[in-house]
């Protein structure tokens, strides 16, 4: 009676863990202007929402230098565009921008840097997005953000 009570708790445990929402993800980023992923699905039950950037490239961030940025997906294009004056130093994002929902910094060959949102303040109703705000990126490193 005992082995089952204890087999039963701890079938219970893990399907516990197994349940738990997963409010992370690892995007990586190459050389040949990609991310290893087209979409992030956030989870609902996440309060925030971490993502991991990583460069597996050789190439500087001056040369193919990569970010990560979240926004309504209407505005990717026009954050984009704005952004190309801000200069690197400013991760190709203009000051301030209030349309940028997070963003990582700009990074090369070997680097890494990381995002975290509060998920409250993503509306279920709406279309998110990210994308590379490096010039001419958003072309080829875009993808969808949603949440589930």
């Amino acid at each position: 009676m005992i082995r089952k009570l204890v087999a039963v708790s701890l079938l219970t445990l893990a399907s516990g863990h197994l349940l738990a929402a997963e409010c992370k993800v690892e995007v990586d980023s190459t050389d040949q202007m990609s991310f290893t992923t087209k979409a992030i699905e956030i989870d609902k039950s996440c309060k925030e929402f971490t993502v991991n950037l990583k460069h597996s490239g050789s190439l500087p961030k001056n040369v193919m230098g990569h970010n990560l940025v979240i926004s309504k997906e209407a505005d990717m294009q026009p954050i984009a565009t704005d952004g190309l004056s801000a200069g690197i130093d400013k991760d190709y994002l203009k000051e301030g921008d209030a349309r940028v929902i997070a963003h990582t910094k700009i990074i090369g060959a070997g680097e890494t840097d990381s995002l975290t949102i509060d998920v409250s303040k993503l509306d279920p109703a709406e279309k998110y997005g990210f994308f590379c705000s490096f010039p001419g990126h958003i072309s080829m490193m875009k993808g969808t953000v949603t949440l589930k």
